[in-house]
């Protein structure tokens, strides 16, 4: 291997290799380590039998395992050079079983190298790796049509395949699958051409490697991205110092700044990138930025231009984003996890599953019931607090995440995002409409009627007593000359909801437009009670912060009572028809209620006296200055 270049400044390019058990991805991979002259003696000497013959695979399969079954299990590195390059290479499994390692093997890589049989062509996986490397925005796809030596180096069988992946880049929407005929054990066309495939003009797999060009992302500071990892103050003068790789952007002293989510705004005072030499940091270093106000900045915060004309990234709380499924336990909608993107954890909650990738066709069925294990699909997510978040095909660090089961802390999908978007509770979104405001103020309206509006919400599983309370609740407030509704989620079910069914996305949008009612019901004067099981805090804050935003009373009342109580009551029989099987999704069983941490009041109806507990709301309006003492 020639060293005529410094390993520090050769460019260093990153590939992922894919391909069908068998295909020999493992002597192709221990071939381009042989003839690029990467191997330490002492590993070659590991692997040479005592007649000379060097086993190739295994100089790339790492694992006890992988060497006893001869299959690819865990995605392993490789290192190798050449005289102008450096190669990562992500070698990712084969089998079916272990396709959710090419997803993340192939996440950050510049080139994929899909590895095709040329005697059993293009295959099931093959596709699969394919749409994957697709999926995740690996810029260059080829192949490496290997064991051409057991077709007798036939050009009109390589023809043949180039066809079908002409076909298949098709099917992919990209401008094409370029392929090397490639005998791995032999060493044919990897780092040397072959003389024995004279009818083949196109480069190496090392010269294609070679000619790739590398773009380097835009050195614009409207652009800057830079998520926080570590805060710390390391000098005496106890000036924090904020630590982070560059995502995008550059960022220079002097330069303004804003931190998402807060907001905050401030100045960048010094970079230092561990090179005396470089005053402005470029996207891929590692950094430390102290600032000129002492803000609040934590990790997980991301710094952004202040610029007047910064691209600034979306502050989302719902994310379209395509899935691969890396549990054995199959995702839902409803279902709960973590979300995790770079040093920010948030809770996420499956709104909807929209589509599967079916790994034959690359067509997308629409609206499954469940992701399965290795399954790719395109899913609505709802997170409980801000995620600072681009598009994966306009920045891969800040538009990637992964999904882990809050429970076993296990790690169950990684993910890309499609678009994110805000949800601004209590803010108009539409601007082809206005609000026309009554010719009545509220304060005007509420004094000659006598009236103060507000409204309770009540939250609770099913069964909890919820409705119940809301009944003794409205009918205590009518005795007091009040007027009150009881506006229930069954019954608006009947009317302005009939509309909706029960999939999490449409209980999110019956609360939605209950929340709006009941702000409509207190502005006019109205104690309006909702009975809600609305089992997600995110929905919840939607129809306080309606409230919020209109300056009106909102009480939330957490009705608490266990899930084993509730479902002895079953009056509706829900409960025993989820055990069945009958009912999926019902809340307390198969489908998350995240418990109100900081509820106005809390309250078990097990045995209590509910004109007591209606009492007991009724005080709390009294002290809010909603109803008179």
């Amino acid at each position: 291997m020639s060293t005529a270049i410094p390993t520090a400044r050769r460019q260093i390019l990153r590939l992922a290799t894919a391909g069908s058990v068998d295909d020999g991805k493992s002597t192709l991979i221990g071939r381009l380590l042989h003839d690029t002259g990467s191997l330490p003696t002492d590993h070659l000497a590991g692997v040479t039998s005592d007649d000379g013959v060097i086993d190739l695979a295994a100089l790339s399969d790492g694992l006890r395992a992988e060497r006893e079954q001869g299959i690819t299990i865990d995605v392993a590195y490789r290192f190798f050079a050449s005289d102008t390059r450096s190669y990562v290479l992500a070698d990712t499994p084969g089998h079916e079983r272990y396709t959710r390692n090419t997803f993340t093997g192939t996440s950050n890589a510049h080139v994929a190298v899909l590895l095709v049989d040329a005697r059993r062509g293009v295959l099931r996986q093959t596709r699969r790796h394919a749409r994957i490397a697709t999926l995740v925005g690996v810029p260059h796809v080829i192949a490496a049509v290997n064991k051409i030596d057991l077709v007798g180096f036939s050009q009109q069988r390589f023809d043949e395949l180039q066809a079908e992946l002409n076909e298949l880049a098709v099917q992919l929407g990209i401008d094409e699958i370029a392929a090397i005929p490639v005998a791995a054990t032999l060493g044919d066309n990897v780092v040397h051409r072959s003389p024995k495939t004279p009818w083949y003009s196109g480069p190496t797999l090392l010269e294609y490697l070679e000619s790739v060009e590398l773009q380097a992302p835009s050195p614009e500071p409207r652009e800057l991205r830079l998520p926080v990892q570590w805060v710390s103050r390391p000098g005496a003068d106890g000036k924090r110092t904020y630590t982070g790789r560059v995502a995008a952007g550059t960022v220079a002293p002097g330069d303004p700044v804003t931190v998402l989510p807060s907001g905050s705004r401030s100045t960048v005072t010094s970079v230092d990138t561990l090179d005396p030499q470089r005053p402005v940091a470029v996207a891929g270093l590692s950094v430390s930025v102290q600032l000129g106000d002492e803000i609040d900045v934590g990790r997980g915060d991301v710094i952004v231009s202040g610029a007047a004309d910064a691209h600034l990234p979306v502050t989302a709380r719902e994310l379209s984003a395509t899935l691969c499924w890396l549990s054995e336990t199959p995702l839902h909608a409803g279902d709960r996890v973590a979300l995790k993107q770079g040093a920010h954890t948030v809770r996420a909650t499956v709104q909807s599953l929209e589509r599967r990738l079916d790994p034959e066709s690359l067509l997308e069925v629409v609206g499954p019931t469940e992701l399965g294990l290795n399954d790719i699909g395109t899913v609505t997510l709802r997170t409980s607090s801000i995620v600072v978040a681009d598009a994966y095909a306009d920045n891969r660090d800040t538009g990637a995440f992964i999904l882990i089961d809050e429970a076993s802390n296990d790690t169950v999908a990684a993910g890309t995002i499609l678009e994110s978007r805000e949800v601004i509770p209590g803010k108009a979104t539409r601007n082809d409409i206005k609000w026309h405001p009554s010719s009545l103020n509220r304060s005007e309206r509420w004094a000659k009627t006598g009236q103060r509006g507000a409204t309770v919400w009540l939250t609770g599983l099913p069964a909890s007593g919820k409705s119940t309370v809301a009944v003794a609740l409205e009918r205590a407030l009518v005795n007091r000359a009040r007027v009150a509704y009881l506006v229930d989620g069954d019954n608006i079910r009947h009317g302005i909801s009939d509309d909706l069914g029960f999939s999490p996305g449409d209980r999110a949008e019956n609360i939605r437009r209950v929340g709006h009612l009941a702000r409509l019901f207190a502005d006019a004067g109205v104690i309006a009670i909702a009975s809600m099981v609305s089992p997600l805090h995110s929905d919840r804050e939607i129809a306080r912060e309606l409230h919020r935003a209109a300056d009106l009373d909102f009480i939330e009342v957490h009705v608490s009572t266990p899930v084993g109580e509730c479902e002895r009551r079953d009056p509706k029989g829900l409960y025993a028809r989820a055990r069945r099987g009958e009912v999926k999704g019902l809340t307390g069983i198969d489908a998350p209620y995240e418990k109100p941490q900081s509820p106005d009041l809390r309250f078990d109806t097990t045995g209590a006296d509910i004109d007591d507990l209606a009492g007991r709301v009724l005080a709390l309006l009294v002290e809010r200055g909603v109803v008179d003492e």
